[in-house]
């Protein structure tokens, strides 16, 4: 029998500066998946603390783009210039639908960019989607 190499993904961090996009993140994922750890960072700075203070060890990073004190392509760029943290994939979840933005995101290494949905069943589809397409990958 072959080795079963896909990942599960048994936690995520959100990087988002809106308490309500947390709240409303962290219901659709429990809808999804009940056991998976959430954690949460209102920006990219004190989600690079989370990660190189090893608080918080993702499968899987949904990243905003606009954010204060560090914004989503910055913390973009520093995850992927570190050693211990550029294998943890990061899906660009935005307001934004600018190819522009888009196409930077992916060649920083983002594996997605997805804008934000406004209706609950719709974030739920997508997260069912995203996390069996990664857990696939």
């Amino acid at each position: 029998m072959a080795p079963n190499n896909n990942r599960d993904i048994t936690t995520l961090l959100l990087v988002d500066d809106d308490p309500d996009d947390q709240e409303f993140f962290k219901l659709a994922l429990q809808a999804v998946r009940e056991k998976i750890s959430f954690a949460a960072a209102g920006n990219g700075q004190e989600a690079l603390d989370q990660l190189t203070a090893e608080i918080c060890t993702p499968d899987l990073i949904f990243l905003d783009m606009n954010m204060p004190l560090m914004n989503g392509l910055t913390f973009l760029q520093k995850i992927k210039a570190s050693a211990t943290l550029k294998h943890i994939p990061v899906i660009i979840y935005s307001t934004s639908d600018e190819p522009h933005e888009m196409s930077m995101a992916r060649s920083m290494g983002a594996i997605d960019f997805i804008t934000k949905p406004t209706k609950f069943a719709e974030l739920c589809q997508l997260l069912h989607e995203k996390l069996a397409l990664h857990a696939n990958a």
